[in-house]
């Protein structure tokens, strides 16, 4: 019976020893994810840094390192187990002109479209055709349009051609340049970074590049400039109060401090940034927030509904938003796009750090230096040319045509320097194709006024707010028809068309044609002009990879 005893305490002992094990193991598992922002970031101790044993952090970042291609895009993480969130495929239909004879919507300069599908690309995965928003692949492209001469800050192209994947059809491409600033006139600027901390940034293409990243924003700010830097994990806090940008070595210091651990309360995190902007706010100048993250909000205001909300509210302050997506397996595109569209903003995709040389140093000025707001297209086609129409791309930003001259209807902005590209597909007026079939109405036949209006195309219209005004400008220009043949035509032209076609493709869309990859490759190489960067050469070997990939 003793014996019997002595076992039985030698148990309940060993038990207390192991519920004392786990008890620590989850006591350091919650504090390593629960870490705090600082309030003012402190420099890091290089006497310690060398004294200290490689952290958790650091080994994790070897790991990825290894595992990682040279732009570090983590090749195993997108698979079965991938959260990546896009919207639903979609595609603007075609529409009879003696029914619908207007196309309204809202410009779209982001671009993150394209740099995340060439990273899907290079880690030789198609991407899913809810990533492909074609008008964002067209817009990554610098195109040779003309300088605004007028009185408006906007030079508008036009150009028509037999459509390459339909020769039945007519593709108009439409291009709006925007003026350049004179870089020895430029207004301050006062910047928000709102730097997303928590603990889904720690992959070493999130938060590392990110800190890469911004560094290479601060080479091309002025002793003008100043900027702030705002953090958020499980909370939110202020790691760098406004600061002179030319104290770099500071700002950058303060950068360096931030690790990734936590929850995310990305709207906590946004309201400081704007509180901070707002303190801080330069009259006629350029305010901006830049937010970069993953997308992945999960405390707080958090839901799509509710951050669009709170970044509507927020745009009324005439502070600017950017957002800068990084990383991938937990990518928020969709909430990212959404809250941009809101937000007075854009929106890049940073794969590597050559895309963020260019958001940052190529097209700094484009991207943060606002030169219109709320940009409105407005299309009138006429019916004794064009039967039916197709805008290509653009699909989230369909306006109602009562919109274009509502001015507080919310449309996109336009940096300087800018350029926005648009391609409509239109079916002449006569083709036999049955476009609806819906019956003609009977009391809206329209008719053109002269024979001179008879040889229009198309009636464009533009409205814009200059940036620190809430009245629009309209400005009205006509496309008259004209025989031309493909061969001839702009560069411009042919590579847009090359661009929208593989967009066309990868999204698998209905409209295709007879379009291949071949003949993408075909247009792409006969419009490479002088591409001093190297970014048109670099699409000719993303089509080549997916046309390798659709086999």
């Amino acid at each position: 019976m003793e014996n019997w005893q002595l076992k039985f305490q030698f148990s309940k002992f060993l038990l207390v020893i192991l519920l004392f094990i786990y008890a620590c193991s989850t006591s350091k598992q919650g504090s390593d994810t629960t870490k705090e922002i600082p309030t003012i970031a402190q420099p890091k101790q290089e006497e310690s840094k060398e004294e200290a044993p490689a952290s958790e952090m650091e080994d994790r970042r070897q790991e990825l390192a290894n595992k990682t291609t040279i732009d570090g895009i983590e090749k195993d993480k997108v698979g079965p187990d991938n959260s990546e969130e896009y919207d639903k495929p979609q595609e603007n239909p075609f529409l009879a002109v003696k029914q619908v004879p207007l196309s309204t919507f809202s410009i779209d300069v982001d671009n993150a479209a394209y740099s995340n599908i060439r990273r899907f690309l290079t880690m030789s995965q198609l991407p899913p055709p809810g990533a492909v928003r074609i008008e964002e692949m067209i817009n990554y492209f610098d195109y040779e349009y003309p300088q605004p001469t007028g009185e408006h800050p906007f030079a508008l192209y036009t150009e028509l051609e037999v459509c390459p994947w339909n020769p039945k059809h007519q593709l108009i491409h439409i291009g709006l340049q925007g003026k350049s600033l004179n870089y020895n006139d430029l207004r301050p600027s006062n910047l928000v970074f709102l730097v997303d901390a928590s603990g889904s940034m720690s992959d070493i293409n999130k938060l590392p590049l990110l800190k890469k990243s911004l560094g290479l924003l601060l080479d091309n700010l002025s002793n003008q400039d100043r900027v702030a830097i705002v953090a958020y994990a499980g909370a939110a806090g202020l790691v760098l109060p406004s600061t002179p940008a030319n104290q770099k070595q500071k700002i950058l210091s303060a950068l360096d401090a931030l690790e990734a651990g936590g929850s995310t309360a990305g709207g906590e995190g946004i309201n400081l940034a704007y509180k901070i902007a707002q303190e801080n706010l330069k009259r006629n100048g350029n305010n901006r927030v830049i937010l970069c993250t993953d997308g992945d909000f999960n405390v707080g205001v958090s839901s799509d509904e509710d951050l669009v909300k709170l970044i509507e509210e927020k745009r009324q302050s005439n502070i600017y938003l950017t957002i800068c997506g990084f990383g991938m397996g937990n990518y928020k595109d969709r909430k990212m796009e959404m809250i941009s569209n809101a937000g007075n903003g854009n929106y890049f995709y940073i794969d590597n750090i050559q895309e963020a040389r260019k958001v940052f140093q190529r097209e700094m000025r484009a991207n943060l230096f606002t030169i219109a707001k709320d940009v409105k297209i407005q299309i009138e086609f006429n019916p004794t040319q064009v039967k039916g129409y197709r805008l290509i791309g653009y699909e989230n930003r369909m306006l109602k045509n009562e919109d274009f001259d509502n001015d507080k209807k919310d449309a996109g902005e336009l940096g300087a320097g800018h350029s926005v590209t648009a391609l409509y597909e239109i079916i002449p007026a006569n083709s036999d194709e049955v476009v609806s079939q819906n019956p003609d109405l009977k009391y809206q036949q329209t008719t053109t006024k002269s024979s001179a209006e008879a040889d229009e195309i198309m009636t464009i219209k533009f409205r814009y707010k200059p940036p620190q005004s809430e009245t629009s400008k309209l400005i009205v220009q006509t496309l008259k028809s004209g025989k031309s043949f493909f061969a001839t035509q702009s560069q411009n032209f042919k590579f847009s068309a090359a661009v929208a076609g593989f967009g066309l493709l990868l999204k698998q869309s209905q409209y295709k044609g007879t379009l291949t990859y071949s003949q993408v490759l075909q247009l792409a190489n006969a419009s490479l002009g002088k591409d001093e960067e190297g970014d048109r050469t670099e699409f000719v070997k993303l089509v080549k990879t997916a046309q390798l990939l659709s086999k």
